[in-house]
């Protein structure tokens, strides 16, 4: 590791940013500088807006790629290297008015039932159940099941946050199932090897890639077209619960959402509120 970039995590650790988050932003300007094959100290302000540039018209980065790159650069040069370019105040990644994907209940049941290993199918209806990242999923703990409150403790997830889900009785049968089948004493979905095996005395939770395989398989079996992610069962708990009538605030704060304008999304995907409101207005004003 070069002493810059131990330099960078070192003050990225110090503003309490999560490991993923320093991963991300010092990728960003190791990115920066293999595209220009110079070392961070030789980047100038005009090679960032050429960067940037190259960002946006060659190679179409979304919105969420575009605000990673400017946020870990603009964190190097601005604290590490102590160097204030107005170009990066300047710099602003495009709008994005896509609604997320969403299944409907039935194809939700019919994806998460073709998952044919029970730690998969466990994992991912947890994360639909509850609302979850993929993330937060396979790092739960055997200590943050609450089981006689029916909660989920969810540590350190986004912005370094904790916080409390609900946890259907049904999940927590699922969950138990689960730890019976390795009773790992700190993880509910240990690591294991490709035959399934040392599962009772992992160190690590399992790897993302391998639940995300798991859902694309079962979304491929299941003929189903949409360009769902594991991230897509999130969408859908929280769509569902607006249908069923939850309260936007509950559903913000069980997805660990800040602002109630992230959370506001979901009432633009829920077709079955939206025709219950146009029958309430209608009823409404059958008296003028």
């Amino acid at each position: 590791m070069t002493p810059l970039r131990n330099r960078m995590l070192q003050d990225l650790q110090l503003r309490g940013y999560s490991k993923g988050t320093q991963s991300l932003y010092a990728n960003s300007v190791r990115q920066l500088c293999d595209h220009f094959d110079k070392s961070p100290g030789r980047i100038t302000e005009e090679d960032l807006r050429e960067y940037f540039l190259y960002g946006k018209n060659v190679k179409k980065w979304s919105r969420s790629t575009s605000t990673v790159a400017l946020c870990g650069i603009k964190f190097f040069y601005e604290n590490t290297m102590k160097r204030k370019w107005p170009t990066l105040l300047f710099i602003r990644p495009g709008q994005e008015k896509k609604l997320p994907v969403v299944l409907s209940r039935s194809e939700v049941h019919d994806v998460l039932n073709r998952v044919q290993l029970l730690r998969y199918r466990v994992c991912l209806k947890t994360i639909y159940s509850c609302g979850l990242r993929l993330s937060e999923s396979i790092r739960l703990k055997v200590e943050d099941i609450d089981s006689a409150q029916g909660l989920i403790l969810v540590r350190n997830s986004k912005g370094n946050k904790d916080r409390y889900v609900p946890l259907p009785p049904k999940t927590l049968q699922l969950l138990r199932k689960q730890w019976k089948s390795h009773r790992n004493k700190i993880w509910i979905f240990p690591a294991a090897k490709k035959d399934g095996s040392n599962m009772s005395s992992a160190q690590t939770p399992m790897n993302r890639k391998t639940v995300q395989s798991a859902f694309r398989a079962a979304l491929k079996q299941a003929g189903i077209h949409k360009k769902a992610t594991v991230h897509t069962l999130r969408h859908s708990y929280a769509t569902h619960l607006l249908e069923a009538g939850t309260n936007l605030r509950l559903i913000q704060a069980w997805l660990g959402h800040s602002s109630p304008k992230t959370t506001s999304v979901y009432a633009h995907l829920t077709t079955k509120a939206q025709q219950q409101a146009v029958k309430s207005l209608h009823e409404l004003m059958d008296d003028l």
